[in-house]
C-alpha cells in the first residue's frame, strides 16, 4: 500500500479506505500502461466529485449574499470551479506529486497539465464524499476551492479581458489557433495558442476548443503582467 500520509496532511483529511484515494489519483494513462481494470482510474470519481462540487459551491453562493441574482451566481460558480481555477487549487495541496501517470503522459508534462490535475481534484472530492460523507467533502471544498474568489473571477472570460488589455497596448487584436488535440473522442484534450502581432503570448489546453483558448488567454495575461513588473 502506498503512503499517502503527506497528501492527507495537505488536504486535512485522513481516508479510512486508502484505495479510494489511490483511485482518485490514478490517471487513465497509468491504467492503460499497466493493463489494469478501467474502473481503477479516476474518471468515475471525477464524475461524482463534479456533482458534489457543484452542489457545495451553489449552496455557498446561495447563502453568501441573498441579493445576488441567479445569473450572477451561475457566473461566479463557473469561475470558481473551472479548469484553470481547479488546477490552481491543486497546487495548494501539492496534488501533482502524488498522481499516478503513465510514463509517456508524465514525460509529456501531464503531471502539470490543467486538464489532468483539475480532473484529479474533482476525483479527490468524490473520494472524500464516498469515504467521509457530504460534510467532509464540503469542508474540503470550502477550505481549498471556495477561496480567493476575486482573483478567480478572471477565469470567467479571460478572452474578453485579454482583448481589452491588448487593445490598450497594441494596434491589433489577439488571434487564436488550435495547435493540436489528443485522446479518445469522449475525453479529447485540445491545445491552443494566442498570438498578437504574430508573437505567441500564451498557450493552454482544455476539453473543448473554447476552454483551450480561454486557458491560452489566461496565460497571455500572466505573461503581459510579468513583463510589466
Amino acid at each position: 500500500m502506498h503512503d499517502f500520509s503527506q497528501f492527507e496532511k495537505n488536504i486535512g483529511y485522513t481516508f479510512s479506505d486508502k484505495e479510494l484515494l489511490k483511485t482518485a489519483l490514478t490517471h487513465s494513462s497509468y491504467i492503460n500502461e499497466h493493463g489494469m481494470n478501467r474502473r481503477k482510474c479516476n474518471e468515475r470519481l471525477e464524475f461524482l466529485g463534479d456533482a458534489v462540487l457543484e452542489l457545495i459551491s451553489s449552496e455557498f453562493l446561495f447563502h453568501g449574499d441573498p441579493d445576488i441574482p441567479e445569473g450572477e451566481m451561475t457566473r461566479l460558480r463557473a469561475s470558481l470551479v473551472c479548469e484553470p481555477a481547479l488546477a490552481g487549487d491543486a497546487k495548494q495541496i501539492g496534488l501533482s506529486s502524488f498522481l499516478f501517470l503513465g510514463k509517456g503522459e508524465d514525460q509529456n508534462g501531464g503531471r502539470y497539465r490543467d486538464s489532468i490535475v483539475s480532473d484529479a481534484v474533482e476525483a479527490v472530492i468524490g473520494a472524500i464524499y464516498l469515504d467521509g460523507g457530504l460534510e467532509a467533502a464540503g469542508n474540503f471544498i470550502r477550505r481549498f476551492i471556495l477561496q480567493d474568489n476575486d482573483s478567480k473571477e478572471q477565469y470567467t472570460d479571460a478572452k474578453t479581458l485579454l482583448q481589452e488589455i491588448v487593445q490598450e497596448m497594441f494596434p491589433a487584436a489577439p488571434e487564436y489557433r488550435i495547435t493540436g488535440s489528443e485522446g479518445p473522442d469522449h475525453n479529447r484534450i485540445f491545445t491552443a495558442e494566442v498570438r498578437v502581432l504574430d508573437n505567441v503570448l500564451g498557450s493552454g489546453s482544455g476539453r473543448t476548443k473554447k476552454a483551450a483558448e480561454q486557458a491560452a488567454a489566461l496565460q497571455a495575461m500572466n505573461t503581459i503582467k510579468g513583463n510589466r513588473e
